[in-house]
């Protein structure tokens, strides 16, 4: 599966303390969401990618952490399953 987040603008990031919160401009939608979330699409920002590519540029060997979280926010819509 391949994994793309939202073009730029889209979100809107605002971290308050360790937690962030993200308001989804399509939706009206706001996410409180732990510190992995905003790294995750940070790395998708570069492009699309595969689960093996994504773990690539977190630097993460925790396969099966990252596909969990990519299941949890394609469910918000926060990103794209293609």
């Amino acid at each position: 599966m391949i994994y793309r987040a939202p073009p730029s603008g889209v979100l809107r990031h605002v971290r308050l303390d360790t937690m962030t919160a993200i308001y989804d401009r399509r939706s009206g939608a706001t996410h409180l969401v732990a510190e992995v979330v905003p790294t995750i699409l940070r790395a998708l920002s570069e492009g699309e990618a595969d689960l093996e590519t994504l773990a690539r540029r977190l630097g993460t060997d925790e396969r099966v952490a990252l596909a969990d979280r990519l299941d949890e926010l394609t469910a918000t819509g926060l990103v794209e399953r293609l």
